[in-house]
């Protein structure tokens, strides 16, 4: 059975020479990102996270919230394995797909098949598996013929239906999600709330961090609240 723990979870980044650093830019720091801890004259350090502690099993459905710097996408990262905590421990079971932004692994001198492939690829997916997606990318995204043709000849929106089909086209256990449900036109929004819907369904576990308040109140069950870092809130059932 899917299940994602952290414990004690935090994540932090020395700087080197900040005595560069001027206090205007300190302070710019402090106010849209984690804290700044002092190690030495010459060594600062962003605290991103600051112990976390979080169990999340099948059928969680968490929204992430808080203010731009709060630590949500360093959060999100961290479940999913890209960054390492500093101290404590994350512990992870079952298959994990993230979803962070649109357009990773894009190349626009391939082809849409191509590139259906490849980005498939690169979110976890093997060749056959990503072989295999190829039909139902092709129905969501009603782009015929422009599939054999080179990205670059595509229009932002176009661009947009097949990023968003190739990276919702895997089923995980566990479903990171930042920031990627509000693009298109209305008319794909609509068509992809309802393809996110069924993504989200079929996962054990889904992490959501956005500033939607509909969207988080749509597919979410549980709510968290980070501020510099820190958990701040919690509530659920």
């Amino acid at each position: 059975m899917a299940n994602l723990e952290l414990s004690g979870v935090s994540v932090e980044y020395p700087i080197y020479n900040s005595s560069s650093m001027s206090l205007r830019n300190n302070l710019i720091a402090v106010s849209t990102g984690g804290r700044i801890a002092q190690q030495s004259r010459r060594i600062k350090t962003v605290v991103a996270l600051d112990n976390i502690n979080l169990e999340l099993k099948k059928g969680d459905r968490l929204a992430l919230v808080g203010h731009n710097g709060a630590g949500k996408t360093t959060l999100l990262r961290t479940m999913a394995g890209i960054f390492q905590p500093t101290r404590g421990t994350v512990t992870a079971n079952g298959k994990i797909s993230t979803v962070f932004g649109l357009g990773a692994g894009l190349d626009v001198e391939l082809t849409g098949y191509e590139n259906i492939v490849r980005m498939s690829m690169l979110l976890g997916s093997s060749y056959s598996d990503a072989e295999a997606s190829i039909a139902s990318i092709e129905a969501f995204t009603e782009l015929g013929g422009f599939l054999s043709m080179p990205v670059r000849t595509y229009s932002a929106g176009m661009t947009t239906r097949l990023l968003f089909a190739v990276a919702t086209a895997v089923h995980p256990e566990i479903l990171i999600v930042d920031e990627v449900l509000g693009a298109g036109d209305a008319d794909f929004q609509e068509k992809a709330q309802r393809r996110m819907a069924e993504f989200i369904e079929k996962a054990s576990i889904f992490v959501l961090a956005s500033h939607s308040e509909a969207l988080l109140k749509m597919f979410c069950n549980k709510f968290m609240k980070m501020e510099h870092g820190r958990q701040v809130e919690f509530s659920g059932a």
